[in-house]
C-alpha cells in the first residue's frame, strides 16, 4: 500500500521540477498571448463579439485559442 503513495518525483528534486514546470509554463502563456495578439489584430475580435453579439465568430475563435493551445501543449512536452 505504500508503494502506490510514493512520490513519482523525490523530494529533494522537486524544486527542481517545480522551477522548471514553472518556466514551460510562462513560455506557453506568452506564446498563447503573442496568437491572441495576431488573431486580434486581424480579426476585430472585440468589436464583433461583444457589440455585435456574433456567436459564430466567437466559436471560431474559441476553437483556434483551443488549437493553438493543444500545440503549444504538444511542443512544450516534446
Amino acid at each position: 500500500m505504500l508503494n502506490m503513495l510514493a512520490f513519482i518525483v523525490k523530494l529533494d528534486q522537486l524544486l527542481e521540477v517545480l522551477v522548471t514546470t514553472l518556466i514551460f509554463v510562462f513560455i506557453g502563456l506568452v506564446f498563447f498571448a503573442i496568437a491572441y495578439a495576431v488573431l486580434s489584430r486581424i480579426f476585430p475580435i472585440r468589436k464583433e463579439i461583444e457589440e455585435d453579439q456574433n456567436v459564430a465568430l466567437g466559436i471560431v475563435i474559441g476553437s483556434i485559442m483551443i488549437g493553438i493551445a493543444i500545440i503549444i501543449a504538444a511542443a512544450i512536452h516534446g
